[in-house]
């Protein structure tokens, strides 16, 4: 997965709406959970949403990878970001929120782990609170063979990041090829993801089974869609 990207992570996502994604998280939680304090982040990454939503909840984070923990923790000092995978980290608490974000559960691998995941971010949702997923896209929407390509262009930093993805079994796989320069010079690595291509009815079961009322919202932060559950008693 993400083996030496890390600290270009915000530079390649500079084009990402955290802002826009955060008031609209803010007014979508307010309409569920008017009384919602705290919030737990799920596979947080480089905390940008947690930066964001921490002006109106008390924020905590968790991500798998020790990277991107310790550039969350730089983000948002005095703010508990642990170190844990989604499908079976355990905090000892429970939270007004849970989110996972941008398409993060798409890396659980399985559906069995799907599930896993699912029930344990509801473990950590208080009864009547609400969990928020953000899914990766579904078998039907996924569109291989399609190159793909993202640029920077700072001053001492130029990216070019390009990824031909393809369709292994039920996995979406994607080599992204990464030429960096800064003023330390020229590198090229890849790095390789995959991600699974849950259907919308395993994302609405695994929400079920978890104890978890749950709606679908088609559009979402940024066309994907989210999956809404209220955690019930």
């Amino acid at each position: 997965m993400f083996l030496r990207s890390q600290r270009f992570y915000d530079a390649i996502y500079a084009w990402k709406d955290y802002q826009g994604d955060a008031t609209k998280l803010h007014a979508l939680i307010q309409e569920r959970n008017p009384g919602a304090r705290t919030l737990l982040d799920v596979a947080c990454g480089t905390g940008k949403h947690l930066e964001l939503l921490k002006p109106r909840y008390e924020v905590e984070g968790v991500d798998v990878d020790p990277e991107m923990v310790r550039i969350a923790r730089e983000r948002v000092p005095g703010v508990p970001i642990h170190e844990g995978n989604m499908v079976e980290f355990d905090l000892g608490r429970k939270f007004d929120v849970v989110t996972c974000l941008f398409s993060s559960i798409g890396y659980t691998g399985s559906v069995g782990r799907l599930d896993r995941a699912v029930a344990s971010m509801s473990r950590h949702t208080a009864p009547g609170g609400v969990l928020i997923v953000e899914p990766w896209v579904t078998p039907e929407t996924f569109e291989p063979g399609r190159p793909s390509a993202s640029f920077v262009d700072e001053p001492d930093l130029k990216i070019a990041r390009m990824d031909v993805p393809r369709v292994e079994g039920r996995f979406s796989v994607i080599d992204f090829h990464y030429l960096v320069a800064t003023p330390e010079g020229i590198e090229h690595f890849t790095e390789h993801h995959e991600v699974v291509l849950f259907t919308h009815q395993e994302y609405l079961d695994a929400f079920r089974k978890a104890n978890l009322d749950v709606e679908h919202d088609p559009e979402g932060l940024m066309g994907r869609g989210l999956y809404i559950g209220i955690r019930r008693g």
